[in-house]
């Protein structure tokens, strides 16, 4: 992840995810740094997560909308933040973030060297299931 974040995420703020990793079909494809957009209408696996150095959640959103029954969180520690739900999309070409949740408190800092001297990865992985 850093530099790719290298600020840290304000509260309402999306986490960027600026490399590529494998994919497949044009379904599913950025917009930005932090935004992917799923073409059709349908259901989506998605798994994120990232290391944090600090306490905090993480919510993925919808056409700009927070999914509730997406936060995911910890209360202490610097580990990771991870999540797995399913999104439904009611409409086509819908826009999909993961974000540091408006009205915490609390930036988030992506741990640069989380365990070891490499870089550690955040990831979000976007699988179309219906």
């Amino acid at each position: 992840m850093p530099p790719d974040n290298a600020a840290s995420v304000a509260p309402g703020a999306d986490v960027s995810f600026p490399q590529d990793g494998p994919n497949s079909g044009t379904g599913i494809f950025r917009t930005g740094p932090s935004s992917f957009n799923l073409t059709a209408i349908g259901s989506y696996m998605i798994f994120f997560q990232g290391s944090m150095s600090e306490p905090g959640q993480l919510i993925l959103t919808l056409n700009g909308a927070d999914l509730a029954y997406t936060v995911a969180g910890r209360a202490t520690g610097t580990s990771q933040i991870p999540g797995m739900t399913i999104v439904q999309t009611t409409v086509v070409n819908s826009i999909l973030t993961l974000r540091n949740p408006a009205g915490n408190s609390t930036a988030l800092t992506m741990t640069p060297l989380a365990g070891g001297t490499r870089p550690v990865s955040a990831h979000l992985v976007i699988t179309q299931i219906a």
